[in-house]
């Protein structure tokens, strides 16, 4: 009869799960035959000591040449606040976790049970305890390496994890300056037409006084009034625009959009960019880009995955111990006498699978060809980037300057015009319709000189923050 419940026991312990209670443990040594392994550990732990690497991947350095704090204080609220960048900084960590979960592939496999049952024979009044405690042991030896690469496979995954988070930082702080940016503008914009709605009010007025004394026409009248409501309109647009973006800004240091009243930002004529702005840039910079860099590691991995497919028609190896413990009490359950102790070994080489090793081994090596396409076209698309960025640099730096030529041009002709109106020559009137001309042109200006700054917030981003 024990020898029937021994079987059983065995049995039904061998098909069960067995829990890899001491994979976890070993996992976590360190193996120094895998240096790569150790790098990727010991740089994961510093990652959760500190938050140095944040400000690492977006070249913190570089946004002090705004020579603005509170723009550099809004990039750093992002960096510890944003929900994307809490995202992207989980997803890392995901991937780190995966890479323990197929090391351990490579360990061997021990769990331990108990297992208590009571066995009472038909014909018999009184029945039997019995104990058992089963233990087992498996390992996969790993002589071609396989599960060694599929871990080395998850590793390019997280590798490229660091890749996008990295991305998501320069494009989140990118966005803060940007949009930062874009607000001390329309702070300008608003001011200079706000003078300009005040000064068609102005002319309105004298309009419909000279109206009522028969000297100036009922359509000019109307004219100047259509100018002063759609003065009003385009003010009311700059300032929906405004509040838009402060929702926007609130949104990416992770605030509440409800707190936008809130939000500082220096002057406009304050703003002073103190940094160097390549006239070209070297290749080499392209190639530290996160999407280039993840590109490659991505072509990695398919390789790797390739040589995983070609060895799954390889057999496999399986090493495995069983000791069980047996006994009517449970006081005597672990002594020798009632112990029973096997080794065995087998090899597996399965011989008809429907095609399914050689369709995956196909399916990983146009993976590999799709991943390696893919990096051409990253190539191709960070040189047209970085270059599209430079043009754009140059033709508004230019624009920029003709711009500014011609507001100082409109500000002299003006102060002739001014001596003129002293002198009687000029009226009034004729006054303050020159000088909507010199606020428009000083919008102009404002508007390109935060384009220019936009712009190499742009070639930032494109060179991926090495500038």
């Amino acid at each position: 009869m024990k020898k029937i419940i021994t079987t059983l026991l065995l049995a039904g312990f061998i098909l069960a799960d067995v829990s890899p209670l001491s994979a976890f443990a070993i996992g976590n040594k360190t193996n120094t035959n895998e240096p790569k392994k150790v790098s990727i550990m010991k740089s994961h732990k510093l990652r959760q000591k500190s938050d140095e690497f944040k400000y690492e991947y977006i070249n913190y350095d570089w946004w002090n040449n705004f020579n603005d704090p509170i723009l550099t204080g809004y990039i750093d609220k992002a960096i510890k606040n944003n929900y994307t960048l809490k995202m992207a900084t989980i997803a890392v960590d995901e991937y780190y976790q995966a890479i323990k979960i197929q090391f351990a592939n490579e360990l061997p496999q021990a769990g331990t049970a108990f297992s208590p049952a009571y066995v009472k024979n038909s014909g018999f009044t009184k029945g039997d305890w019995t104990f058992a405690m089963p233990a087992l042991v498996n390992y996969e030896a790993d002589i071609f390496l396989k599960n060694h690469d599929k871990t080395k496979s998850v590793k390019k995954e997280y590798e490229g994890s660091l890749q996008d988070e990295r991305a998501a930082y320069i494009g989140i702080a990118s966005a803060v300056g940007s949009v930062y940016l874009n607000i001390v503008k329309l702070d300008k914009m608003i001011s200079l037409q706000e003078e300009i709605v005040k000064d068609r009010k102005i002319i309105y007025d004298l309009f419909l006084a000279r109206n009522k004394e028969g000297l100036t026409s009922t359509a000019d009248t109307v004219k100047a009034d259509k100018s002063y409501i759609s003065g009003q309109t385009t003010l009311t647009e700059y300032k929906k625009q405004r509040n838009i973006l402060l929702n926007q800004l609130c949104v990416l240091i992770g605030e509440n959009p409800n707190k936008a009243d809130t939000i500082t930002r220096i002057e406009y004529d304050d703003l002073n960019f103190a940094g160097v702005i390549p006239e070209e840039i070297s290749s080499e910079v392209i190639s530290q880009r996160p999407d280039y860099i993840k590109a490659e590691k991505m072509i990695e991995k398919a390789g790797i995955d390739v040589r995983v497919a070609k060895k799954e028609f390889l057999p496999s190896i399986n090493l495995s111990g069983v000791a069980l413990f047996l006994a009517g009490d449970i006081g005597s359950l672990w002594t020798t006498k009632n112990a029973l102790a096997a080794l065995a070994s087998g090899v597996t080489l399965p011989l008809f699978t429907g095609g399914k090793r050689r369709a995956n081994l196909r399916l990983k090596k146009d993976e590999y060809e799709r991943v390696l396409n893919n990096y051409y076209q990253t190539n191709l698309t960070a040189i047209q980037e970085v270059n599209d960025s430079l043009t754009t640099i140059k033709h508004d730096s230019q624009k920029f300057t003709d711009t500014k030529t011609q507001a100082k041009l409109e500000r002299e002709n003006y102060g002739y015009n001014e001596a003129s109106y002293k002198q009687g020559v000029l009226s009034k009137l004729d006054l303050i319709q020159l000088k909507e001309a010199v606020l428009s042109t000083d919008k102009l200006v404002a508007d390109q000189k935060i384009n220019c700054l936009v712009d190499y917030i742009g070639l930032y981003k494109a060179v991926g923050s090495q500038l």
